[in-house]
């Protein structure tokens, strides 16, 4: 014997649902009989979020789950992109998972980026910020390598600075992997700015791809707000990322 089980779906502009509607879903069963299940909509309060670089803390504008009208338990999860951490607390690009689950176990995902910034710093004293780069490997710098970002460097205290992308985001804008294929946890010294003296505190993977990246060099030049960084990747390749200070965070 069969049994089938008819899926409603209910939709809004305002959430995501990531369920398939098959109206004959097969399942085991005694006799024929059918059943209905509705599946869960997520609907979003506001959309992504930028803060001010100064921010003290961050209030989340929410999200509503609901069954058929109903509202039930919604599951957040954040993750911070570049410099990990499960709650928005400082300078990074965070991913906010909102999830919810109908009583058959079918799941509806939504998701919200709140960006974080890192207030400017002025280049002789700091080298803190938000900036756009432009990343040339061995030389080469393909159409769409440039300007990307927004990458992060932030200010970890007593003179220390953490890359979002120690490749310049080769892979994760110009190739358009996303930042599983990025090169985060680089953090330099800064000794003296001015005389571009810089100490790496160890070498750093490449996600996913692995090998190790060492830091070579770090050119400050607060005239024109750009910082030039190079690294060499186990891989055979160097990269010489361009950094350009910016207040354009998208």
């Amino acid at each position: 014997m069969k049994k089938y089980k008819l899926i409603l779906c209910t939709f809004s502009i305002l959430g995501l649902i990531l369920t398939s509607c098959d109206p004959s879903v097969e399942s085991p069963g005694a006799d024929d009989s059918s059943e209905v299940t509705f599946l869960p909509l997520i609907e979003l309060e506001g959309a992504d979020v930028v803060l001010d670089c100064d921010a003290t803390s961050y209030s989340d504008p929410g999200a509503v789950a609901s069954v058929a009208g109903e509202e039930i338990e919604l599951n957040t999860k954040i993750t911070g992109t570049y410099f990990g951490g499960t709650s928005i607390e400082g300078p990074d690009v965070y991913s906010v998972a909102y999830s919810a689950f109908n009583v058959d176990d079918i799941p509806a995902t939504a998701f919200r980026e709140v960006l974080w910034p890192e207030c400017n710093g002025d280049l002789v004293t700091s080298i803190a910020g938000v900036y756009t780069a432009s990343v040339a490997r061995d030389g080469s710098s393909p159409d769409g390598y440039q300007d990307n970002g927004p990458f992060i460097i932030k200010d970890l205290g007593d003179d220390r600075y953490a890359f979002s992308d120690a490749q310049g985001g080769w892979y994760e804008f110009g190739r358009g992997l996303g930042p599983s294929y990025g090169t985060p946890g680089l953090i330099l010294k800064a000794n003296d700015i001015s005389a571009n003296d810089f100490t790496a505190e160890g070498t750093v993977t490449t996600n996913t791809f692995g090998g190790v990246n060492t830091f070579v060099s770090l050119k400050v030049n607060p005239d024109d707000k750009t910082l030039v960084l190079v690294v060499d990747w186990s891989f055979g390749f160097s990269f010489e990322t361009v950094f350009t200070q910016t207040e354009i965070y998208y």
